[in-house]
């Protein structure tokens, strides 16, 4: 049995919008009752970016949209590849082209595998209907969004920013190619430099080191689909992934947030304010 949700929610500048689109994927922890799962809500909970939508919402202010994914990553993740198929994960064989990556065989494919090191998402087996299901009725209509937002920004000003929002344990686990190191502040990614200007992505770790935070560049994260997926950057289409470290702004054992919270929220909103206005002088 399948049960399906809105795949997004879409939140439109206050103002007058400008070629600037932020996504969270990672956004929700909403899991259809009607999937057996084998983890707790709790240790699925580890794989949900907490209120990353939220923290950047001072974007909207500055004339930037902002699309968050209304279903959890363990159901489908849109930041991986619709081939990103995890045959261990289905009960048939699937029907259609596979392109595993790394991510699936460390059990974070487009269905995820494992909550945490050792600990499953699923009771058993998933059909392969239900996993059409939630490529038809999530991962594609979440993506077509992003890129008609994309595609009408480009097509009216001639260029579009596009920041995927995430956030990130403060110490890799196991599934991790960082394990058990701590990590910084903010991660920038741009896919080893090919999908933003190197130098907007080092005057963006410079902004954020400018409010006191320490910023790396694709350490440990570099991006995946989303950015790869939507940049173009001989086009004028530029993407960029932005993690942020959990324990700047909540108890990631309790995931509540802490007094760090609003603090983050004006220091994201202050970013926000400095992209846009790059982003107007050309």
């Amino acid at each position: 049995m399948t049960e399906t949700q809105a795949p997004y929610t879409l939140q439109a500048p206050e103002g007058p919008a400008i070629p600037l689109i932020f996504d969270s994927p990672h956004s929700s922890r909403h899991f259809p009752a009607t999937v057996p799962v084998r983890a707790s809500r709790a240790q699925l909970d580890t794989g949900w970016d907490a209120w990353v939508d939220e923290l950047w919402s001072g974007a909207l202010a500055e004339g930037a949209h902002i699309l968050a994914a209304g279903f959890h990553r363990g159901y489908i993740d849109a930041n991986r590849n619709v081939r990103d198929i995890d045959v261990e994960l289905l009960a048939q064989p699937w029907p259609g082209p596979i392109q595993a990556s790394a991510k699936t065989r460390a059990g974070m494919g487009l269905i995820r595998r494992y909550a945490l090191p050792g600990v499953p998402v699923y009771d058993g087996p998933l059909d392969v209907a239900e996993v059409r299901h939630r490529i038809d009725h999530y991962y594609q209509p979440y993506h077509a969004c992003l890129k008609n937002l994309l595609d009408e920004a480009h097509a009216r000003h001639g260029v579009v920013w596009h920041i995927d929002c995430h956030s990130m344990k403060s110490v890799g686990n196991a599934m991790n190619t960082d394990a058990g190191a701590a990590r910084p502040d903010v991660v920038i990614g741009d896919y080893d430099h090919s999908t933003a200007p190197r130098e907007f992505i080092e005057w963006l770790a410079g902004q954020f080191r400018d409010l006191g935070y320490q910023a790396a560049i694709n350490q440990p994260y570099k991006g995946a689909e989303l950015i790869r997926a939507y940049s173009d950057p001989a086009a004028r289409r530029y993407s960029l992934q932005i993690e942020l470290n959990r324990r700047l702004y909540m108890d990631e054992q309790r995931f509540e947030k802490h007094t760090g919270f609003a603090a983050l929220q004006v220091n994201l909103h202050e970013i926000a304010r400095r992209i846009a206005a790059r982003i107007k002088q050309g």
